[in-house]
């Protein structure tokens, strides 16, 4: 079978045939299917995608934040982290690495941050939990990555709670929170939803910036082409539940070959000239409550031809060019 283009024999972090499903008196809800992909010691991934594409249940998975029922793993699918599988290990297991080793953004951090600790406090509170550290020593240590990660007068910020910063001040908390045990891999879920485009490229340079410090592996989950294109080593394309396309990031950007990559980089609104019509993706994704069978981007290829789309065999993966892999749809390929 052919990877995503990783190469799991050096991956830090190896994931193979994830399948979730969630049920529920409505029925089964078939969120992520099959999906194999690898990343390796300080690279960024970019998982892309609209809305309900899987890109933040596949990563909760990961780090065993789905609550079981109503979501459902088969027990064929691995996610080996350093050679120890995520999806067989209990909640102690799983506790002691969350926070410490894997460490995790989440896409608004007013609800994330508890508005009744001091910003301090939940900086601190990883060494605490995952070093044993006193707590006079960890907020010390919590000042000085809070000065890091460019919160001004870090000692005074410190004291304050939550709703006192700023949607860009607060999810540089978060970034503190995150990288103050060095973790070897960080999630980032839609890390700048929320924040203004100065703001934004503030915080994903800070990312950056310690990334290359600190050795960090980063998935950077977004829907965001933009963002991934100056910040992604590779990018992975997920619709409804699954990746339909995986390239270095350059490549992806210059050759796509999906019909549903060329339909979401033809919708950025800078490719367009001032005062044309924006080009849109018609219709809605589908709502994955039958088991995917043929090609789920069918109903609304337009840049493709539809007609030639598989409907009764999931499009096999190809290798069109080294390194760049496609589901294998022949009305949806160029």
């Amino acid at each position: 079978m052919l990877e995503w283009g990783a190469d799991m024999s050096t991956a830090m972090l190896q994931v193979r045939n994830l399948s979730v499903e969630f049920r529920n008196r409505a029925g089964v809800s078939y969120a992520v299917t099959d999906v194999s992909f690898g990343i390796e010691k300080g690279e960024t991934l970019g998982i892309v995608g609209e809305s309900g594409s899987g890109k933040s249940v596949t990563c909760s998975a990961l780090m065993g934040l789905l609550p079981k029922p109503p979501a459902r793993i088969p027990e064929r699918a691995q996610a080996l982290f350093n050679g120890q599988d995520l999806l067989k290990m209990g909640e102690k297991e799983l506790s002691r690495l969350r926070g410490n080793n894997i460490s995790m953004i989440f896409q608004d951090p007013m609800t994330s941050l508890n508005p009744c600790m001091t910003i301090g406090d939940q900086v601190a509170e990883p060494l605490v939990i995952h070093r044993g550290m006193r707590w006079k020593e960890a907020r010390k240590l919590a000042i000085e990555e809070l000065a890091r990660v460019g919160i001004p007068e870090p000692e005074r910020r410190a004291k304050a709670y939550p709703h006192e910063f700023s949607g860009g001040m607060r999810q540089r908390v978060m970034i503190a929170m995150a990288l103050i045990t060095r973790p070897q891999l960080l999630i980032a879920d839609e890390p700048t939803t929320a924040l203004d485009v100065t703001v934004q490229k503030q915080v994903l340079d800070l990312l950056r910036a310690r990334q290359e410090e600190l050795g960090t592996a980063i998935i950077l989950i977004t829907h965001d082409l933009g963002v991934v294109r100056q910040y992604a080593h590779r990018i992975q394309v997920m619709y409804a539940g699954s990746i339909l396309e995986s390239a270095p990031a350059q490549e992806l950007l210059t050759h796509p070959l999906h019909a549903y990559t060329r339909a979401l980089m033809a919708s950025i609104p800078s490719t367009h000239a001032k005062g044309s019509k924006l080009q849109t993706i018609p219709g809605l994704p589908p709502t994955l409550r039958e088991p995917v069978r043929g090609c789920t981007f069918r109903p609304r290829n337009t840049i493709g031809n539809p007609e030639l789309c598989l409907t009764e065999q999931i499009p096999p993966i190809i290798e069109a060019s080294p390194g760049h892999f496609v589901r294998n749809c022949p009305g949806c390929l160029k």
